[in-house]
């Protein structure tokens, strides 16, 4: 088992390989996790290392064909840092982003402080401390030259892919009485490609996959603070995109996300 000060040798060794812009192999082998809550142990030291403190939580590999892409067994919990997120009035700079695709989410903003607690938070709970739903697109990215292959322990101490995120307009609040599993939502590069999806291909409803995070912390001994934003995993295929692109993600009759690269 790992401890305090390898949790933390370990997130150093990803943060450096983070803010320096390269990637790295893999962990020395004392260092990588054997379980879940080591991973996540790991991943905690990521809020010590950075100046600013949590933005929120995302939620990766909320589809099959996700999870098969990386060989993970389900969704992961990652944390969005406050210098990695931004508004849709500023530029994003997808330099040293081995990934560079954009991807279209539905994002919640917690109004009530959700602690960890012996059995699972029930869906009409969570959504109570929900205060409003927004618009939102992540850029992930890696720390890892060759994430795909290395499993899902890995890609939770490398923050679930984590990087750069952008916070959009809130969205309108008919989203509460609609079937979000079934609304439809298009990402798109101005005179480019583009990508459909509908809210059910994140664990099936957003609201499924944010009860999903709530629970997934709390079986970690990690409180969801009042503040704090969900992302909860992409609706369409990830997006290509690339400097200068014009980025438009649409989600119909509840609003719209514009943002330049």
């Amino acid at each position: 088992m790992l401890d305090n000060k390898e949790f933390l040798k370990a997130a150093k060794i990803i943060w450096s390989s983070w803010n320096k812009g390269n990637v790295i192999s893999n962990l020395p082998n004392q260092l990588i996790p054997k379980t879940r809550s080591e991973a996540y142990s790991i991943q905690s030291c990521y809020e010590k290392l950075s100046k600013f403190g949590v933005f929120g939580w995302k939620i990766a590999a909320t589809s099959k064909a996700g999870q098969k892409h990386i060989g993970a067994s389900g969704p992961m919990a990652g944390r969005i840092l406050n210098e990695k997120s931004f508004s849709s009035s500023e530029k994003i700079d997808l330099s040293n982003n081995m990934m560079s695709v954009a991807e279209l989410e539905f994002v919640f903003k917690i109004a009530k402080t959700l602690k960890p607690k012996n059995k699972d938070y029930i869906q009409d709970e969570v959504l109570l401390s929900v205060e409003n739903l927004y618009s939102g697109i992540e850029f992930p990215n890696s720390r890892f030259e060759n994430y795909p292959s290395l499993g899902e322990l890995y890609l939770i101490a490398d923050n679930a892919c984590a990087h750069q995120f952008v916070i959009g307009p809130k969205l309108n609040d008919i989203w509460k009485s609609i079937d979000l599993s079934k609304h439809h939502v298009e990402l798109k590069v101005k005179k480019g490609k583009k990508e459909t999806g509908i809210g059910g291909n994140v664990l099936g409803d957003p609201r499924n996959a944010l009860t999903w995070l709530v629970n997934e912390l709390s079986r970690n001994n990690i409180t969801l603070y009042a503040g704090e934003f969900v992302t909860t995993g992409t609706c369409t295929i990830p997006l290509p995109v690339k400097k200068g692109d014009f980025i438009i993600a649409d989600y119909g009759k509840l609003g719209k996300l514009e943002l330049q690269l």
